[in-house]
């Protein structure tokens, strides 16, 4: 039988697999979904309509799959999906979607979102990400995966945050953020790769060599964007196959990207 302590509240529709840990005061809400070896270690609120992976760990006082803060919610039967092996810890808030858009807000796995971390409706986040102390993640937002987000920074609606990049702390991001960048400031601009996050990854001085004449080819040269898509294409890209990240942050961006 699962864990669940006497003082937790539990919808007899919620699912809870066997070996998960309901602790003290938790609340568990209609259509809820709990899966293996995950931790609600006390005071933690699943408001309904979440569906929850296995190994994860929630700390207390965390809000998780409530009805979202858009105006234009209407109680809509909308979704919260959780990966696995996430940490989320004490004060985050993730709100479920809204029939605006897919009606499903979504986390991936591996992710330590940290104290006071919210989550609005509609957003999608990869996986490996690190989302700091009081980061304010708006509607409709793609965060990609293995991203750093410094604390008390806040993402505009529909904004992207490509893959392996870092924002500094008490940043305002405007625009998406393309791949491996590091970008800071209110607003924010961009000041240069992340190249420690490629060296932890054991990444070849090689690749980082073509990633930075990438980076100065785009943000350093004074070429416009459909100039700089040519030399990554035909001088680059063969040299290195992660330039297509850059390649797809710059084809796929709809609001420009932070420079």
């Amino acid at each position: 039988m699962s864990q669940i302590h006497p003082t937790a509240l539990i919808s007899p529709s919620a699912q809870i697999d066997d070996t998960a840990i309901i602790g003290p005061y938790c609340i568990v809400g209609d259509e809820v979904s709990i899966g293996a070896h995950t931790v609600l270690h006390r005071h933690v609120v699943v408001t309904k309509l979440t569906r929850i992976g296995k190994h994860n760990q929630f700390y207390q006082f965390s809000s998780i799959g409530e009805d979202c803060q858009d105006l234009k919610y209407a109680g809509e039967r909308t979704w919260l999906e959780i990966g696995d092996h996430n940490t989320i810890r004490e004060a985050c808030s993730l709100h479920r979607g809204t029939a605006q858009d897919d009606g499903l807000t979504k986390i991936g796995s591996h992710n330590l979102l940290m104290v006071n971390t919210h989550v609005a409706h509609d957003c999608v986040i990869g996986d490996h990400n690190v989302l700091a102390n009081n980061v304010g993640v708006a509607g409709h937002v793609t965060i990609g995966n293995h991203t750093i987000i410094g604390g008390n920074s806040g993402i505009h609606q529909f904004c992207t945050v490509d893959d392996y990049s870092l924002i500094g702390g008490a940043s305002l991001i405007l625009k998406d953020v393309a791949a491996f960048t590091m970008v800071s400031g209110n607003p924010a601009t961009t000041h240069g790769l992340n190249i420690e996050g490629m060296r932890r990854k054991d990444w070849s001085k090689e690749t980082i060599d073509v990633l930075r004449q990438a980076y100065r080819t785009i943000f350093r040269s004074g070429m416009t964007t459909t100039q700089a898509l040519i030399i990554l294409q035909e001088d680059l890209l063969y040299k290195e196959p992660k330039i297509q990240m850059l390649i797809d942050s710059l084809q796929n961006s709809k609001r420009g990207v932070v420079r």
